[in-house]
């Protein structure tokens, strides 16, 4: 292979060119990722996907900078699963179930969640073979699916699922957003029990009811739902939004009106979900260039190191799938370790979720308030490739722990941080995954015409938001290798907020409904179960009367009659035997569920 080109590059695809096609759903993601990180095509854009144009693959190529092409195949699922499209997907990777646990019946996402992860993990896989291509490594291809990923996206609720213990919570329908007097709906966010307690008390809310009510609350981000007491709602009814405000801001919590898509498409900028700073100092060294033919060995990243300081599940997420990709992970977490580490359920003593975003990480304690282990984390990023965060605006810049502080010890560092806003939104409250969710529009997204909106309780943009820190990680060390400088690398829930509702705003800029048709992706019950129709064939599916027959039964009668559809997965840990995914999810040294590596490569 030749040397891949050095110089003049600006963005980590600059001089390349690739050649995509496939389901729009996936495809287009894809094509934007790519355009945005510099790569050039002759192929107009893929349109946005119509109900009926969900089949395929998405096959990409990259060519050029001196590289030897790359390839990357992104399917729904293997073909003999039955899975054909976006809803099948939902249906039996259990997204239908879990985003279904406010409502207590399984619901499917009006947006196209799977794909557009499929079309990040595909990007991902392009990106990691170059890398490792610049290193001496040998991949060429990489193959993804839409399967793949909606198991990676439920694939904390699944570790629950298969603990050994119950959940801490009750798994019971109901949940936000509130409504006030004036008819607005609106998310609340606090991680304090005592400001939740203040808000509700200025509101003059019943003492039982929000007492009772901190725990579900506290717990929504892991269970999907939150059984409030119905006092809670009934008090946000009797009191006007300026109240409600006036509240929040007595008590120290943050509360957000639910904004609708067409709002968020006119104030859109189009930025992409990431940004690329090439550092001003610094070349990259010998240790750094790391170990000639690594790559070949244990995936493309093999060799590297990645320093985590991450918390709840984005940073975290971010740095899994580095690990996966081969990369030594090492978390920086607070003396006596992660709290999040003693999470129930818990499998062996650790907590099922922590394992299914941690496992495989190396960890060390450091007192990020103590310079004496400032220190210590300067010298670790010294020896480092990447080092990742998700601590709070301004706080590395505080601790003297910025990119460019960092820069100074190791000037070959790509610096990653993923955040909620990346100060794109003025007056943005807490930059949360459900408020975030509130404020882009993605409330109104998830659900189909007709439904209030209603911002997801599944962790939505956590997990993209990983995912794009990831892709974004994997976009700086190439564009290390190619410029053979350091880089900063940010993403955000924003981003992934931006890139999930992308061909909702397009249609909203074009003036036309930006949310999908009333019914849309809703699951049919059958007799013992539920089953869901591609998309193509809701119509006619809903011509048939099922609801006497059992699932395989009803199954069987539209096979007959030529029309696909699924089985709902309704509880998680049916996932083990589910031969849909026959052999995909195993168990680890703990005894927690773990879903597959999201690609291969060859």
């Amino acid at each position: 292979m030749a040397s891949p080109a050095t110089t003049q590059t600006v963005r980590p695809l600059d001089t390349l060119r690739f050649d995509t096609s496939g389901p729009p759903q996936i495809a287009s993601v894809i094509a934007d990722h790519l355009r945005q990180l510099g790569a050039r095509t002759d192929r107009p854009a893929p349109g946005d996907a119509s109900s009926g144009a969900a089949t395929g693959t998405a096959g990409t190529t990259l060519t050029g900078g001196g590289f030897d092409p790359v390839c990357a195949s992104a399917t729904w699922a293997d073909p003999l699963s039955g899975l054909a499209d976006e809803a099948t997907v939902q249906a039996a990777t259990g997204i239908m179930a879990v985003h279904g646990r406010r409502d207590g019946t399984p619901r499917g996402l009006a947006v196209d969640y799977a794909a557009t992860a499929t079309g990040v993990l595909a990007v991902q896989g392009l990106l990691a073979a170059l890398v490792g291509q610049a290193r001496g490594g040998a991949a060429r291809a990489v193959t993804t699916s839409a399967d793949r990923a909606g198991l990676l996206a439920v694939s904390q609720y699944l570790a629950a699922a298969g603990a050994d213990e119950g959940e801490a919570a009750e798994l019971a329908a109901g949940g936000p957003p509130f409504t006030c007097a004036d008819g607005i709906l609106f998310e609340l966010e606090t991680l304090d029990a005592g400001a939740w307690a203040a808000f509700w008390k200025a509101l003059e809310a019943p003492a039982e009811a929000l007492r009772v009510g901190w725990r579900p609350f506290q717990f929504r981000y892991a269970t999907a739902c939150a059984p409030f007491p119905a006092a809670l709602h009934l008090t946000a009814r009797s009191h006007t939004w300026e109240r409600i405000r006036r509240a929040a801001a007595a008590s120290g919590t943050e509360v957000c009106a639910l904004h609708p898509l067409a709002e968020r498409a006119a104030e859109h900028d189009g930025a992409a979900p990431w940004s690329l700073t090439r550092s001003a100092t610094g070349r990259l060294t010998a240790r750094s260039a790391r170990l000639p033919g690594a790559a070949h060995d244990g995936g493309p990243l093999a060799g590297l190191t990645v320093l985590e300081a991450g918390r709840r599940i984005q940073a975290p997420l971010a740095a899994h799938l580095l690990g996966l990709l081969g990369a030594d992970v090492i978390r920086i977490e607070p003396p006596g370790g992660d709290p999040l580490r003693g999470m129930p359920p818990a499998c062996s003593g650790i907590s099922a979720r922590w394992l299914a975003l941690n496992r495989g990480k190396r960890a060390v304690e450091i007192d990020i308030k103590k310079e004496a282990d400032r220190l210590r984390l300067r010298e670790l990023a010294a020896g480092a490739d990447v080092f990742l965060h998700n601590w709070a605006p301004g706080k590395a810049a505080e601790l003297g722990l910025d990119s460019e502080d960092l820069a100074r010890v190791n000037p070959a560092l790509v610096y990653a941080y993923t955040s909620g806003w990346a100060d794109r939104i003025e007056d943005a409250p807490m930059g949360t995954d459900f408020m975030v969710q509130a404020r882009t529009g993605v409330g109104e997204a998830v659900r189909p015409e007709g439904e209030a909106p209603a911002p997801s309780l599944m962790t939505l943009l956590d997990v993209l938001g990983g995912l794009l820190g990831a892709e974004a990680v994997l976009a700086g060390l190439l564009l290390r290798e190619r410029s053979g400088h350091g880089v900063r690398v940010d993403s955000s829930l924003l981003g992934a907020a931006d890139t999930l509702i992308a061909p909702a705003l397009r249609r909203a800029a074009r003036g036309e409904n930006p949310r999908r048709p009333a019914g849309f992706r809703l699951p049919r019950p059958t007799a013992d179960g539920w089953l869901a129709p591609t998309d193509a064939d809701a119509r006619a599916v809903a011509a048939h009367d099922l609801g006497g027959l059992s699932t395989a039964e009803a199954l069987a009668r539209l096979h007959e009659h030529g029309l696909t559809a699924t089985a709902v997965t309704t509880e998680l840990s049916d996932l083990h035997h589910d031969p849909r995914f026959s052999g995909s999810i195993s168990r680890d040294a703990h005894g927690a569920p773990a879903v597959p590596d999201p690609w291969s490569f060859v």
